[in-house]
């Protein structure tokens, strides 16, 4: 717990209690309140400096259960009470005698304390029939109060003490409840670094899935360039992995990227594709200026534009068209990758379990509800599959993390 906080809760304590004891000493109306108000004074400054030294005491007992707190309270505060009483009748001691005397005075009477403590009054005495003698007044003494003996002054203490004990145990209280607020938040603190951590490891893992089931369809590719004999088709997607890799692996894998680089990501693909389609493979990107730099995760466009290619180029011997294009709208981001192949369900998953289940598993770890994915076959051809996410642009956003 912040030591600020602490302090602040001592200070408020006794403030308070200064306040309260100086507004009732007005109502009663007790005379001689300027001495009465530094002295008060004296006792509060006393009372901060004991409860801050029971403060350093009971924070050896933060790390326990609230049981042994709430026993180590009540038996620290005994001692801490006391000192604190014993302070208030040092500093009340002469003030009480010197309002005694005034009280008595207003009532024409001599109050006083003998040579032994006795509290004594010296009271005139008026004869009933007038038999004053050479005009003198004679008085009488009565004792108000014998002298206080040791057990007297003990109980005048212990008196005094339980009611600094009951306000000390309510700040024993006060600062239990805050170590537990914030105990509290750093254990929600703690939390969050936790899912934060185990959520950037699902995403790099996610990630991880695509590079080799992209890398196995490409070096396919090449085995089918060499073996029909076209070695420069092959050289040239070679180039072309070489960039796209480069492309790919600069950023880490729990990171958001700009939708300009995922787009251009994703053109560099399609030229590696167009080595082996080059008749076939129609690509066309569509991204207004102002979405440029909104953040979508790495390479969560790479098994839709795969899929499409994989099963809509692939089969078919006419051009097909792969259209990749984004919008926003009400704050949000959609992004929508198409093409005009035959259709059909059987673009639902891509081999080993990537395609659209990959995608959704990301958009759900990085997003949560806040980002869908839906998809299927076009009524006139082809097939389409949209992300909705929210929208954010500007700096790198996300998870980040360090590539290992």
């Amino acid at each position: 717990m912040p030591l600020g906080h602490v302090l602040a809760s001592i200070l408020g304590l006794w403030l308070c209690y200064f306040a309260i004891t100086t507004l009732r000493g007005a109502i009663i109306g007790l005379d001689l309140q300027g001495e009465l108000l530094a002295a008060r004074a004296l006792v509060c400054g006393t009372g901060m400096v004991v409860t801050l030294a029971l403060w350093i005491v009971l924070r050896a007992f933060d790390a326990r259960s609230l049981l042994i707190k709430i026993v180590a309270a009540l038996v620290m505060a005994i001692p801490a009470a006391v000192l604190i009483a014993q302070a208030n009748q040092m500093a009340f001691a002469e003030l009480e005698g010197r309002m005694i005397e005034k009280m008595g005075a207003e009532q024409g009477v001599r109050i006083y304390r003998d040579q032994t403590g006795n509290l004594l009054a010296e009271i005139p005495y008026l004869p009933e029939r007038g038999d004053l003698r050479n005009g003198d007044v004679p008085a009488r003494t009565i004792t108000l109060a014998p002298a206080d003996g040791g057990l007297d002054n003990w109980r005048q203490l212990t008196d005094v003490a339980l009611g600094r004990y009951f306000l000390l145990l309510a700040w024993a209280a006060l600062y239990f409840a805050l170590l537990a607020g914030a105990q509290a938040r750093m254990a929600e603190r703690r939390e969050g670094e936790f899912r934060r951590a185990a959520k950037a490891a699902e995403l790099r893992s996610l990630r991880y899935q695509v590079n080799p089931h992209f890398l196995f369809n490409t070096l396919n590719s090449l085995s089918a360039l060499v073996m029909t004999g076209r070695a420069d088709r092959a050289e040239e997607m070679i180039q072309a992995v070489s960039r796209f890799y480069r492309h790919s692996l600069a950023d880490s894998p729990t990171m958001d990227v700009a939708l300009a680089d995922e787009f251009d990501l994703q053109q560099q693909y399609l030229d590696i594709e167009a080595v082996r389609f080059p008749e076939r493979l129609r690509p066309v990107f569509e991204l207004p200026r102002d979405l440029e730099e909104a953040r979508v995760p790495g390479m969560i466009l790479q098994p839709l534009v795969e899929n499409s290619v994989k099963y809509a180029v692939a089969p078919q011997r006419r051009p097909v068209t792969i259209s990749v294009s984004a919008r926003q709208e009400n704050g949000r981001l959609f992004i929508e990758v198409r093409d005009d192949g035959a259709g059909g369900d059987e673009k639902g998953i891509s081999g080993f379990g990537i395609g659209l289940a990959n995608v959704r598993d990301r958009l759900q770890a990085r997003f949560g509800d806040a980002a869908s994915l839906t998809s299927g076959p076009l009524e006139r051809g082809g097939y389409a599959t949209k992300i909705s996410l929210p929208l954010t642009q500007g700096e790198e956003s996300g998870l980040h993390g360090r590539n290992d």
